[in-house]
């Protein structure tokens, strides 16, 4: 993806402000080199941030008639208002280690023998994670095939197909859960209701009948 960010001159608070008010959002780029203010339209960023591709791969930013790969590093939005407040950028190469989380891509998954033979609920345990490779290779997200899951079966990051150097950062967990399966409650059965049975004429009440006769 491709965007166009302009240079800013005036730093502080109140510039920020007046950037704001402007619909502009102020930024900084870092790495590489000199750190590098920067401004942006706000509606244009706005949009941007909604796609998923704009926060997991190499961004292409041109500024100043010159154009740098980034990455996004941070933002920050206004804690009621549909605002972006700040915005943080990281130059890269070719050559630069990161670390960044990826979004997960789960496909299959009605085709499954787990689904579509037994039934089943499929609990996505996590949607994203954090990875380690060149810039170069960084994937805009990762594949999870659950062609092949089947009941009471769970999938691992063990089990992901990964490019090579490419490595997946489990902070401590050797090895946890992606995806897992369920079986559904069963629907509790309706209660039965039975109809009152008609209880049979006392003695007395016969004697009195006969009396009567």
């Amino acid at each position: 993806m491709k965007f166009v960010a302009f240079e800013r001159k005036l730093q502080g608070t109140g510039a920020s402000r007046r950037l704001r008010l402007a619909e502009k959002v102020p930024g900084i780029v870092y790495g590489a080199g000199t750190p590098s203010m920067i401004e942006l339209d706000h509606n244009a960023l706005f949009h941007a941030l909604k796609k998923e591709a704009f926060h997991s791969s190499i961004l292409e930013m041109e500024l100043a008639g010159k154009v740098e790969k980034v990455l996004l590093r941070d933002y920050q939005m206004h804690p009621f208002r549909q605002i972006v407040l700040h915005i943080d950028f990281q130059r890269v190469d070719a050559t630069t280690k990161i670390a960044k989380k990826v979004p997960l891509h789960f496909i299959n998954e009605e085709n499954s023998p787990a689904v579509k033979t037994d039934g089943c609920l499929v609990n996505h345990v996590v949607t994203e994670l954090k990875i380690q490779c060149l810039a170069s290779q960084l994937p805009e997200f990762l594949t999870v095939d659950l062609a092949n899951l089947a009941k009471g079966q769970s999938l691992h990051v063990s089990d992901l197909k990964l490019a090579d150097g490419i490595k997946v950062v489990t902070q401590g967990k050797p090895n946890p859960v992606i995806v897992s399966t369920s079986v559904p409650a069963e629907e509790e059965a309706a209660p039965v209701v039975v109809a009152p049975v008609a209880a049979a004429p006392t003695k007395a009440k016969k004697s009195e009948k006969q009396n009567r006769g």
